[in-house]
């Protein structure tokens, strides 16, 4: 059985761990706050590697808009801090710990990384792994190395930090990183539709998304999935909801939002939710929470807006379904009852000529012991990815069996 966890306080000690575990042929399953120790497959029997010791903003440059942080470092900190000098992470990383039945408010930064996890901003401002300038860590060798840098012009060639974002710890157990962060908005204010479908709501979503009004989200609601605990719930109206979300200085949003109005009439009036209503509403998309508190299974499937209607279409023959939209329709959020199997053929099938991909996000261990947790990748994709991997970790003892391989 496993013994005593390593809970290192710098970055010598990780490496020191890796080398214990190099040496002794065993694993280690890296640790944050737990919040995502859900996501992913099953992991085999590992040793834990705690990173909650390296904490800490080691720098901050607001003018220079790069923030510098130990892996350890909790999101919410890391917000705070951010927010004294009037700036965010612009990716908007998801909390999913209410949805995987843990606590609001966990997770660490070294752990959105490893993920790369994103919220309704994503299309336009891009994924995480967009706004990663740099990182230090360790490889599954034991070796100290970093990538990128630490500001925006000096991040030129190979940027192997990018590789580090989705890799859900498979490669390198990160110690920093160095994030490109944004001024926040001064104002932020939602437009909402009812009763639109799933084609009018995408027709609509990607026609604002592609103007030049710069709306910062777009999600579509079936009235099945605001349920009374909702912030958007509205005395039992059952009508489906489309958000768009406006983002910047007063007049800016005012302007923009005369001109959606506009743009949108031919689908009815638009209401308009404004501060913290606004803010909540997005939360709630952000993480999932309509499908927070019950025993479903839940995937998110990333596909090319355009294929939306028609997956939509194809999923919902599945008994019991339950879905929304975010990312104008790029992002499909996918509750299902529960199953041995998680329904996963059915579901990966239902993308149009397989574009896109599908992940199950939350499903009980046996299930994703099971079935393929991640979208399982063409040969020659999952050979290269195999071969990275042996390059970083040839022992494969960071996260053994995180994402499927050789146990």
């Amino acid at each position: 059985m496993p013994g005593p966890t390593f809970r290192p306080i710098n970055e010598q000690q990780v490496q020191q761990a890796v080398a214990w575990a190099l040496a002794e042929g065993e694993s280690l399953e890296i640790l944050g706050e737990g919040s995502k120790s859900l996501l992913g497959n099953p992991l085999t029997e590992s040793y834990k590697l705690d990173m909650r010791g390296m904490v800490g903003v080691i720098s901050h440059e607001p003018s220079e808009l790069v923030l510098t942080a130990r892996a350890g470092t909790s999101l919410s900190e890391i917000k705070k801090h951010l927010k004294a000098a009037n700036q965010h992470l612009a990716f908007e990383p998801p909390d999913l710990g209410p949805l995987l039945g843990g606590n609001a408010g966990g997770g660490t930064i070294g752990g959105a990384v490893a993920c790369n996890l994103s919220g309704p901003r994503r299309p336009m401002a891009g994924a995480l792994r967009d706004h990663l300038l740099g990182m230090r860590g360790v490889s599954g060798r034991g070796e100290i190395f970093k990538a990128g840098g630490q500001v925006v012009k000096n991040v030129t060639g190979f940027d192997l930090s990018k590789l580090m974002a989705g890799s859900f710890g498979s490669l390198v157990v990160l110690t920093e990183m160095t994030l490109k962060v944004l001024p926040a908005p001064q104002v932020s204010r939602t437009l909402m539709l009812k009763g639109l479908n799933e084609t009018d709501a995408v027709a609509l979503m990607t026609a604002l998304l592609g103007s030049a009004q710069d709306p910062t989200g777009a999600a579509h609601l079936p009235g099945d999935v605001v349920g009374p605990d909702s912030s958007l719930h509205d005395n039992g109206e059952t009508a489906s909801l489309t958000l768009i979300r406006l983002e910047g200085t007063l007049p800016s949003v005012e302007a923009r939002q005369a001109t959606v109005r506009q743009m949108a009439s031919p689908y009815g009036q638009m209401a308009v939710l404004d501060g913290p209503a606004s803010r909540m509403a997005w939360k709630e998309i952000r993480d999932g929470l309509f499908f927070a508190g019950d025993e479903t299974q839940v995937w998110r499937l990333s596909l090319p807006p355009s294929d939306a209607p028609a997956v939509v279409t194809a999923l919902k023959a599945i008994p019991g379904a339950r879905l929304f939209l975010d990312w104008g329709g790029g992002l499909i959020w996918l509750s299902l009852p529960s199953s041995d199997d998680a329904c996963h053929q059915t579901v990966r099938a239902a993308l149009v000529e397989e574009r896109g991909q599908a992940m199950l996000i939350r499903a009980d261990e046996a299930v994703r012991a099971r079935v393929p947790v991640f979208h399982p990748q063409a040969p020659a994709v999952a050979a290269l990815s195999e071969r990275v991997r042996r390059s970083f970790d040839p022992n494969h003892i960071l996260n053994r069996g995180r994402m499927g391989g050789p146990g």
